[in-house]
């Protein structure tokens, strides 16, 4: 079996595969809630083969929106269409998952098809909070700085987000701290200019990661697995570096993290990103070795032997896939054909499914020879 199709263990769940969808936003919400866009986009993914599959960034608060469109994850009214769409993904053999998010200073925008531009308070937009009161660009608003109170309120929703996803049925969840959003502009110097206790020091500017970590994993339940999805670099000088990076993989590990899922970049417009396949496999691959954590690997991961690759040296866990999902929502079963290992077909499609492929089972097992 090639590395890629072997299963993965996490506390109490398995992955059938090292294969997962990136979590991708789609900006097809209204109020936050899922709709049956995302249940056939995300369920088509999970008929393709991938082991796992990630929600996109939903927001634990109204304001943690990039825009009017993302999903949500803020109140009790969100969960029933987010448990739909996690019993569609176990009944294709995938584990769910759904990452917890804020915005931060990147928050009150239009969705990516309309141009970026602020949504004024008018049109339904609102002011972004941030660690300090820097805009991201002069598209942006300028952002209101937390203060203690907001901050407090921001970790309370992330642990409410959590009881939430729990009662939806996921298998993961993962708290984003990457792109440019809040939790890491806390943790960039470029970003928090603040003088008290969540700034300054690498230990001060991480504490509300920290904070957050700790309330997640202390709502969610203990047999189930926590990522976090950081940037691994700014790009910029002066800006979070790789070196900080392990240095707070070693504190969310501490803190029951298990899996970091290792992207770079999202906090100043001004980065230049040296982009190429498989750019940020060196960061999954430094955090996993140096850190002692389970990383995931993203960033033009475009094949399979590419991705296979990955996960016979060692350099990640998982890999995740974005852009390629989204041409290929059947990459899985295309990979397993192409490297002539059992793919996981749905019943429904085994009249076209290669002769060595087995079908699907659900949640509760998967067929021989395609892991548990």
């Amino acid at each position: 079996m090639h590395p890629l199709f072997s299963s993965f263990d996490l506390r109490s769940v398995t992955f059938p595969n090292r294969i997962g969808v990136s979590p991708m936003c789609q900006y097809s919400s209204v109020d936050g809630f899922a709709t049956d866009w995302h249940l056939v986009h995300l369920g088509s993914r999970a008929v393709g083969g991938a082991g796992l599959v990630i929600l996109e960034a939903s927001a634990v608060v109204p304001e943690g929106r990039i825009t009017p469109s993302d999903l949500g994850i803020w109140k009790d009214e969100h969960i029933a269409k987010l448990e739909c769409i996690a019993a569609f993904l176990h009944s294709q053999g995938a584990r769910a998952g759904i990452q917890l998010a804020h915005a931060g200073r990147k928050a009150s925008m239009s969705a990516p098809w309309h141009g970026e531009h602020l949504v004024p308070l008018a049109e339904g937009g609102w002011t972004p909070v941030a660690p300090s009161a820097i805009a991201f660009s002069d598209k942006y608003a300028v952002p209101q700085e937390l203060d203690q109170a907001g901050i407090e309120a921001i970790v309370a929703a992330f642990r409410g987000a959590a009881k939430r996803a729990h009662r939806a049925g996921f298998d993961v969840v993962e708290i984003h701290a990457a792109h440019g959003y809040l939790l890491h502009e806390f943790l960039s110097p470029l970003s928090n200019h603040r003088t008290d206790q969540y700034g300054g020091s690498l230990e001060n500017r991480a504490r509300l990661l920290l904070e957050v970590t700790d309330a997640v994993r202390e709502a969610w339940p203990l047999e189930l697995p926590l990522f976090v999805r950081i940037s691994a670099s700014d790009w910029v000088e002066g800006g979070w570096t790789i070196d900080e990076s392990v240095e707070v993989a070693r504190m969310l590990k501490e803190r029951g993290v298990d899996l970091v899922d290792c992207s770079s970049g999202g906090n100043l417009p001004s980065a230049k990103i040296p982009v190429a396949p498989g750019y940020q496999v060196p960061f999954a691959a430094r955090i996993k070795r140096e850190a002692g954590v389970a990383t995931a690997a993203v960033g033009l991961i475009t094949e399979p032997v590419q991705a296979n690759d990955i996960i016979a040296n060692g350099e990640a866990d998982l890999v995740l896939l974005a852009r390629e999902m989204l041409r290929d929502p059947y990459f899985a079963v295309h990979a397993a054909a192409a490297m002539t290992e059992p793919a996981s077909w749905p019943e429904q499609y085994l009249r076209s499914a290669p002769h060595h492929s087995p079908a699907r089972v659900g949640i509760e097992g998967r067929v021989e020879g395609i892991g548990k």
